[in-house]
């Protein structure tokens, strides 16, 4: 059983490589109220002997998604993983060009145990120091819905170093284990670049701030939600510079942009319904994704001429745009989660 994939199938390929663990388990970014039956420990807080074979597994598991290996990794999955293991395989081998060659190293790691008989409800993993403020640069939080009872291990690896691959950067690497007693099991792989663009957390936090001090609201929310997932390991996670990205986020959001999206989207005598809209980086260019709702995508002729028209719309709903990113990409999309694309120059944009 896996988690839904952060981004579906459709998205634009955004350097990361999404696999969850345990689909029935729905992750939340927000606080919650702790649920009893569980602990957290985090580094130097664990037993010498389960932080060895954490990192241990984990340096295993890397060797292998390095190698492309994605049957080597199933055959260390625990049941449910094993028995419905594309997401992780394609995870594997959209990472592997990446991985390749990269040294890791184990940032950090984390044992979660949920006691009890049955699954928990919502429950959050106080992990580490906190201080009167909250969060420390030692602490983290991970929320979680429906957790099976047992031992879970998290180990977040950062790999480096890799020059050959045509989209080379930092790595950031998770795994997510199970405790089946006399082994740690796989039951969670998630890559993603450190980088967008070429630029990381802290660059495109600075460019939010830059543009809310223009009073270009829209820009800086898309830049700040940028900045916290590059700076986000695994997305059932929370840190303290995660949580200040969230603070920044909501100061800068904007009242006719409900988290982002804009309620209705008139262009070319329709009204478009808009699914997401977020910053993505790629080769040195920072573009912003608009996907929308289309009943049919099979006529490309129709849904070039309305992703030109979603593209137009926004920008001239929103000026601002034209300095905040190169291009627009507008996909159309059916709810079967088939799509089509077209990249808007903003600069050739009349």
């Amino acid at each position: 059983m896996f988690w839904s994939s952060l981004n579906s199938g459709s998205d634009p390929p955004r350097k990361v490589a999404w696999n969850c663990f345990l689909r029935a388990v729905v992750c939340v970014f927000l606080g919650s109220v702790a649920a009893r039956g569980q602990a957290c420990q985090a580094g130097e807080e664990l037993e010498t002997s389960i932080r060895s074979a954490l990192d241990a597994t984990a340096l295993q598991f890397f060797g292998l998604a390095a190698k492309g290996d994605a049957a080597g990794l199933r055959s260390f999955a625990i049941p449910s993983v094993s028995d419905d293991f594309s997401g992780i395989a394609k995870a594997v081998q959209d990472s592997q060009a990446g991985l390749a060659q990269a040294k890791s190293t184990v940032r950090s790691e984390f044992l979660l145990i949920a006691a009890g008989d049955a699954p928990l409800g919502r429950v959050e993993f106080l992990c580490g120091v906190f201080g009167k403020s909250g969060q420390t640069a030692s602490s983290a939080v991970f929320t979680l819905n429906n957790l099976p009872p047992g031992r879970y291990g998290v180990v977040i690896l950062d790999a480096s170093g890799n020059n050959t691959a045509s989209d080379s950067g930092p790595q950031t690497v998770s795994f997510i284990l199970q405790d089946f007693g006399t082994a740690w099991k796989l039951g969670g792989f998630y890559v993603k670049s450190a980088l967008a663009a070429g630029h990381d957390s802290k660059w495109f936090a600075e460019q939010a701030r830059a543009f809310a001090a223009k009073g270009q609201v829209h820009n800086a929310w898309y830049y700040v939600l940028e900045a916290r997932n590059l700076a986000s390991a695994v997305p059932f996670m929370s840190t303290r510079e995660t949580d200040r990205l969230f603070d920044d986020a909501q100061k800068v959001a904007a009242a006719d942009a409900p988290e982002g999206l804009p309620p209705g989207l008139a262009a070319g005598g329709k009204v478009f319904k808009v699914k997401a809209v977020f910053a993505y980086g790629i080769a040195g260019a920072v573009n912003l994704v608009v996907k929308y709702e289309a009943a049919d995508v099979s006529d490309s002729v129709k849904a070039f001429s309305d992703n030109q028209a979603v593209a137009r719309a926004l920008v001239a709903k929103w000026p601002e745009l034209r300095e905040g990113f190169e291009a627009i990409v507008a996909r159309a999309t059916e709810p079967s989660g088939k799509d089509f694309g077209t990249l808007v120059d903003l600069k050739s944009l009349k």
